[in-house]
């Protein structure tokens, strides 16, 4: 069985893929930011796992943190099978972590883009690997402003999200691009509308549209899982990579996630705000 490390491994779809993965006799690596959280996911996922279920604290908004966690996973395991970089927020307005970086970005692009990085020799030593985004249908209709990456001037959370989201496919078509030939592979996937916490951070004014669109319209987190344990485990999908998924099947993202040309720039300021070389 395979060896997998899942970020926002607590609540959602995270959780569910995780037990899921654990029913089905995966060796685990659950990371979260809250340490009690953690604990307890981590027990409720043993619960159903029939191999090894870990736990790893990492506060994703803390570049620090995030090259501890490579370090630990590189000192630790002598192989990782898939890396899924699932872990997210929504902030309605703007805020910067620690480090002065735009919080909606900096959590859920920046943070998977470091720890891939920073992985990437445990991943080929492992291939056939399989790296995975958690993207989003809110990456449509949003470009990325190179100008302003830091979304200092008309920040809205919807656009922060989106674009945030349309990182995650760009990165990934540049990373397979480059991991051309070594049996790593590298997608993204939109894993429905989900019924989880992070719509709780709406205007208090669209909560209760909110509440009822989760009962009425919204799929499970365990519906949403399944989307991340299908490209996670799928044969039919071993050597598919640089895609973005819905409904488990490819489809175009929108033209802005197809410009290779921003994905290259892209990776090139990642690497500047992380503190790699390029």
């Amino acid at each position: 069985m395979s060896t997998m490390l899942i970020t926002g491994a607590t609540s959602g779809i995270g959780l569910a893929a995780a037990r899921q993965l654990a029913a089905d006799g995966h060796h685990l690596i659950l990371v979260g930011r809250n340490p009690e959280k953690l604990a307890a996911t981590t027990e409720l996922v043993r619960s159903r796992a029939t191999a090894d279920v870990d736990a790893l604290e990492c506060d994703l908004a803390s570049l620090d943190a995030v090259r501890e966690l490579a370090a630990t996973v590189n000192k630790t395991y002598d192989r990782l099978d898939v890396l899924a970089n699932n872990a997210g927020g929504f902030h309605l307005r703007r805020t910067e972590t620690r480090d002065g970086l735009e919080a909606t970005f900096a959590v859920n692009h920046l943070a998977g883009f470091l720890l891939t990085e920073l992985l990437l020799d445990l991943m080929r030593d492992s291939a056939p690997s399989r790296i995975l985004f958690t993207s989003s249908v809110m990456h449509y209709g949003n470009t990325f402003d190179f100008d302003d990456p830091q979304l200092c001037h008309g920040y809205s959370g919807t656009s922060a999200y989106g674009r945030a989201k349309l990182a995650n496919i760009l990165y990934t078509r540049d990373l397979a691009q480059r991991l051309t030939g070594t049996r790593v592979t590298a997608n993204a996937f939109h894993p429905g509308v989900v019924a989880t916490g992070i719509w709780d951070a709406a205007p208090w004014f669209a909560r209760p549209v909110m509440a009822l669109g989760k009962r009425l319209f919204m799929i499970t987190p365990e519906e949403g899982g399944r989307a991340l344990t299908y490209l996670a485990t799928d044969p039919d999908v071993s050597a598919v990579t640089g895609c973005y998924f819905q409904r488990n099947r490819v489809k175009a993202p929108s033209p802005a996630a197809q410009d290779d040309v921003a994905a290259s720039r892209l990776h090139r300021l990642c690497a500047e705000l992380t503190g790699l070389p390029e």
